[in-house]
């Protein structure tokens, strides 16, 4: 795991998505910072997937090995 990946914080990633949107909808930005603005979000947003299914891998196995033989 890198070291980006232990830092990881999905609310944190959230709330910069909501900034880049917001900056990015404001169309005050050039086109070269609008471009790296949204690569950013991306890999945000990539991020924030993969841990919502990691999240989600949890709670399926957490339920099945809860659920009486």
């Amino acid at each position: 795991m890198s070291n980006k990946e232990k830092n990881f914080s999905f609310e944190n990633a959230l709330a910069r998505i909501e900034v880049i949107n917001t900056q990015l909808e404001g169309g005050a930005l050039t086109l070269d910072d609008s471009i790296k603005l949204y690569e950013e979000g991306v890999k945000l947003v990539r991020q924030c997937q993969k841990a919502l299914l990691t999240a989600e891998q949890k709670i399926t196995l957490l339920s099945q090995n809860n659920e009486p033989a």
